[in-house]
């Protein structure tokens, strides 16, 4: 199979590394890729949301499978792009339709969605700029804290928590008035749900589904959990307090009545189902549904995945899925972002990273890295992921905290305190 995938993360690297171990690969393009996927096929240089491009780039090469990384081209509708055009309509895409996509792209969509389907979920109330002085009182009948969550994307930015509530009542206004820009004309003000966070996955077809390893992913750019939201800053799995009477709840409250509710509201949907959960006191409840894998989490779970993806996107694409044998390696798996000094706010770019090739015993997936003249440069904020598996999470933290130092780029940062609430 010749397969197109979009994204230049560490999500798509660690996606190109799984899938170059397939047999039933032949050729392998990412667009547009970074530095590490150039190691495992070929990248191209057009955007992933470049529609008109992509579909002539999978004409010439006879292109017999897309996978979209990233949620941007999903919202955008890139598989309606394809289906609707006469010559791409044959090539299977794994990505759901934008109606789909919603579940990601508007907090609010998703929200309707659950209730819909009874999937246990916070308490919510929909605010916009003609309803903005009642939002205001909602707020005060609430109990701190107060999360405020951007409608549509904003690159993982849009979601504000505060514990004041004349601070949050200003943030709302702010919000409403374009401090995310258009992805908060609209704002989801949310019950605050207490516990301890995690994620679960889930391939579908648009009708049956395969579980993958669980993970607990790192936001915050400062140890213990403080400072300002990241894209994510270090990831674990298995979670090790989500055993199998908790793992059962999930799939029994929200995993099979999402599917289900998928099929009863006619949403075409093959792709990845992102769960984020809380764990309030042993139950789950969903805190958000993201229409794409997780990034670091993608870093963590393919390590992990011995099933063949490839041979599973296979079976999706034909409505198959429920052959699929979905086989989980035991060990750990931990993974280490190293980001840019300065990130997630200003941050410089073309920095020389050294000391790839001394690596042992982990993996390194690049996230924002680029080539310039034969060097890997540094080419975002979040530069790269070292996932290492052992026996148990201690031990896999060891051996990334020890790579991690042997790999170099001026002003690098990462967080040495990957899994210290568990």
């Amino acid at each position: 199979m010749k397969i197109l995938l979009l994204g230049s993360g560490g999500r798509e690297h660690a996606l190109a590394w799984k899938m170059s171990q397939s047999p039933l690969l032949t050729k392998l393009f990412i667009a547009p890729g970074n530095a590490g996927t150039a190691q495992l096929g070929e990248n191209v240089e057009i955007k992933a949301d470049d529609f008109e491009n992509l579909g002539r780039f999978c004409l010439s090469e006879r292109i017999d499978l897309v996978v979209v990384g990233p949620e941007d081209p999903l919202v955008k509708g890139v598989t309606d792009y394809f289906k609707s055009e006469p010559s791409l309509k044959k090539i299977p895409l794994i990505g759901p339709s934008a109606e789909g996509a919603k579940l990601e792209g508007s907090k609010e969509y998703a929200k309707e969605f659950m209730v819909r389907h009874n999937i246990p979920t916070a308490q919510y109330f929909t605010v916009t700029k003609e309803n903005l002085k009642e939002g205001k009182s909602y707020l005060g009948t609430m109990k701190a804290p107060y999360v405020l969550k951007a409608d549509g994307l904003a690159a993982g930015k849009g979601v504000l928590i505060i514990h004041d509530l004349e601070e949050a009542q200003g943030e709302l206004e702010a919000m409403i008035k374009g401090k995310f820009g258009a992805a908060s004309s609209k704002v989801v003000i949310e019950e605050c749900l207490v516990g301890i966070e995690l994620s679960v996955f889930v391939l579908t077809d648009g009708k049956s589904y395969k579980i993958l390893p669980d993970a607990k992913d790192y936001k915050r750019i400062g140890e213990g959990d403080t400072g300002l939201n990241t894209g994510g800053m270090g990831c674990i799995s298995p979670v090790p307090f989500a055993d199998e009477e908790f793992l059962e709840k999930v799939e029994e409250r929200i995993v099979r009545p999402t599917i289900e509710g998928l099929q009863n509201d006619n949403i075409d949907y093959t792709g990845f189902v992102f769960i984020g959960l809380m764990n309030q006191g042993g139950d789950p409840y969903v805190i958000e549904y993201n229409v794409r894998m997780g990034d670091p989490e993608t870093e963590v779970i393919m390590p992990r995945l011995k099933s063949d993806l490839v041979e599973c996107f296979s079976l999706m694409a034909e409505k198959k899925l429920i052959k699929a044998n979905i086989e989980v390696d035991d060990r750990a798996c931990v993974t280490v972002m190293l980001v840019s000094g300065g990130y997630p706010e200003e941050y410089e770019k073309g920095k020389t990273i050294l000391g790839t090739e001394k690596v042992k015993d982990s993996i390194l997936f690049h996230a924002g890295t680029a080539l310039k003249e034969g060097e890997i440069i540094t080419n975002g904020g979040r530069v790269m992921a070292v996932s290492s598996l052992a026996g148990n999470f201690k031990e896999a933290l060891k051996m990334s905290y020890k790579n991690a130092e042997i790999v170099n780029f001026d002003k690098k940062y990462y967080r040495r305190d990957i899994g210290f609430d568990l």
